[in-house]
């Protein structure tokens, strides 16, 4: 049986959620592999709408089990918040299973992660404030704090010690901040513990057995291909690896258990925070396509910049992912326009470039080169298949197929879980 990554192939915000949870029900596990809070999943299940940030989404789907990896951060508090809310409208958060090796975001990484945002100024990152990147960075160096930690409270001290050590000479000294106590922070995470214990696992081990035996794992990336800390356009990107091999390194399985890799690509393209945008729309068909797409962040509330499909990041996207398919959403978004731009190239000094430039200096002077399709008026959301589609729709999708390296097999034609059109299927 196969094991799946669904991942973003654009800056993130594609419609992960809905790809994953219409999965959700055909597949075994769902893996949350990188990231933590900081990403954002909607899930429309009949009139019942569920924004997720942390959890995975398969946990809406009865019968699969959602699992936290390893290369996830989590913060205890937003978890146990986020299974509450669960709880309470009646959904089974019984099955979910948490890496003892995902690391925890501490409330002083929180406070460094606002505290340096704010003193870069106009050279900010745009960070959603949820302490990600300094968790992972003290993953790197070495002082970070995992959850297995949490159940030995003299290895817990001795390593929130060592990580205020340093941390609390920067926030006195350089940005003038209180330093944090060692026992308030050792307390706060202890309390935390019992809550969260019977959801840890060794989730390697589990996930392992489980393509042994047959199962269907799906693994999900939490941010886009354009948003990955090597492949990125970095800075402007996220702490971790959301592209196809973070997979593997986020959940402890070998690459040759892969035998599928989606691609979620927005019919348009939408990014949040600060960095390169080539065809980001500033007038009114930008703001038609915020306001129809609902584009708003559903971790940070910010609303998202909104552009035309850019062919370029799309066939990056199918060749740093070895994507072997695209599920395309929001497709229903683009109904009423009567042509519809789609960046194939870029103009950079005064040369065509058909593939994305390795140098950020190239990339942020690149400008769009359009081609443009006919639209359609009709309304979609009631499209079972593909032929249901208008002509022109039909047209569109096939040319940005073509445009983008990997066949589109899924194709999202409304919010709703059932308002999708499944052209070639995944399992």
């Amino acid at each position: 049986m196969p094991a799946l990554v669904l991942l973003g192939a654009q800056w993130g915000d594609e419609g992960k959620g809905k790809a994953t949870d219409l999965l959700g029900g055909s597949v075994d596990y769902v893996v949350r592999y990188q990231g933590g809070n900081n990403a954002g999943h909607t899930v429309v299940v009949g009139d019942q709408k569920y924004a997720l940030h942390l959890l995975p989404s398969g946990i809406l789907s009865p019968g699969c089990t959602p699992v936290i990896g390893n290369g996830v951060v989590v913060d205890p508090s937003v978890l146990l918040s986020e299974l509450s809310g669960l709880n309470e409208r009646g959904v089974d958060t019984s099955k979910l299973l948490i890496s003892g090796n995902a690391h925890v975001i501490t409330p002083y990484n929180v406070t460094v992660d606002k505290v340096t945002e704010r003193f870069l100024g106009k050279r900010k990152i745009g960070t959603t404030g949820r302490g990600i990147g300094p968790t992972y960075a003290d993953k790197i160096n070495r002082v970070g704090i995992r959850v297995q930690d949490l159940y030995d409270e003299s290895i817990l001290t001795q390593k929130v010690e060592a990580a205020l050590d340093v941390k609390n000479q920067i926030l006195t000294k350089l940005y003038n901040r209180r330093a944090i106590a060692v026992h308030q922070v050792v307390e706060e995470l202890l309390g935390y513990a019992e809550q969260i214990e019977p959801y840890v696992a060794d989730t390697v081990l589990v996930l392992n057995q489980a393509l042994e035996d047959d199962k269907v794992v799906l693994f999900e990336g939490g941010q886009g291909t354009l948003l990955d800390i090597d492949h990125g356009t970095y800075p402007f990107v996220t702490s971790s690896n959301p592209t196809a091999g973070g997979a593997c390194t986020g959940a402890g399985v070998g690459p040759t258990r892969i035998s599928r890799v989606i691609g979620i690509l927005k019919a348009y393209t939408t990014r949040v925070g600060a960095g390169p945008f080539p065809t980001e729309l500033f007038d009114e068909d930008g703001e038609a396509l915020r306001r129809i797409g609902g584009e708003r962040g559903v971790t940070t509330g910010r609303d998202r910049r909104c552009g035309w499909f850019d062919a370029v990041i799309a066939r990056y996207a199918t060749r740093v992912n070895g994507l072997t398919d695209f599920f395309l959403t929001k497709l229903d978004v683009l109904t009423g326009w009567e042509r519809i731009p789609v960046c194939v190239a870029y103009e950079i000094d005064g040369r065509r470039v058909e593939e994305l430039p390795y140098s950020q200096s190239d990339f942020h002077h690149a400008k769009p080169v359009y081609e443009t399709l006919p639209g359609w008026s009709e309304d979609i959301t009631k499209a079972k298949s593909f032929s249901d589609l208008p002509k022109n729709a039909q047209n569109y999708v096939k040319a940005l197929e073509e445009m983008s390296g990997a066949p589109i097999s899924a194709i999202g034609v409304g919010p709703g879980r059932d308002e999708t059109i499944e052209v070639n299927s995944f399992l």
